[in-house]
C-alpha cells in the first residue's frame, strides 16, 4: 500500500509518497511523471516519515543544510538504481555531468553507457529535489 501526504511549500503544492516507512516519491503538482510510481490504490495518511520530510523541507527552504532523518527508497529498474546510487555520491552543492556518470558506469559494468540513458534515468527520479539535494542525499537524497 502506498501512502501520500500533501505539503504546501514555498514553491507550490507538493505530494509526498511512502511505503509506510520510507519516502518513495516527492513531486510538485503537475510536474513531469507526477505521482508516476504510486500504486493504483493509495491512502492519504499522516506518517512519521512525512513529518520528518516536512521538517527537512522547511529547513531546506529556509536556506539551511539539514541532516536527513528519514530513508529514501526510490522505485525503478536496476539501471536507474545504479544511476541513482552514483548521484548519492555527489557531494552536497556540487554537480556532475550525465557523461561523467555514464563513464563511471562503463568502467564498473564493462558495458557501454550513454549520457542520454543516464539523463533519462535521472529524469525519472521520483523526488522533486535531486537525490544529492536530499542527501541520500545524506535524497546525499533521497
Amino acid at each position: 500500500m502506498d501512502y501520500i501526504f500533501e505539503y504546501n511549500s514555498p514553491i507550490g503544492k507538493m505530494t509526498l509518497s511512502s511505503d509506510g516507512e520510507n519516502l518513495t516519491g516527492l513531486w510538485i503538482e503537475n510536474q513531469k511523471y507526477f505521482q508516476s510510481t504510486l500504486g493504483a490504490e493509495y491512502e492519504k495518511k499522516e506518517l512519521t516519515v512525512f513529518k520528518n520530510v516536512i521538517d527537512w523541507l522547511d529547513s531546506y527552504f529556509a536556506g539551511e543544510k539539514p541532516d536527513v532523518n528519514f530513508s529514501l527508497k526510490p522505485k525503478g529498474s536496476d539501471f536507474r538504481q545504479m544511476v541513482w546510487q552514483k548521484l548519492m555520491k555527489v557531494p552536497y552543492g556540487e554537480t556532475v555531468t550525465y557523461g561523467a556518470i555514464a563513464k563511471e558506469l562503463e568502467k564498473e559494468t564493462g558495458r557501454r553507457m550513454s549520457a542520454q540513458a543516464v539523463g533519462g534515468a535521472i529524469g525519472h527520479i521520483r523526488y522533486l529535489l535531486s537525490i544529492p539535494a536530499i542527501e541520500l542525499l545524506a535524497l546525499t537524497a533521497v
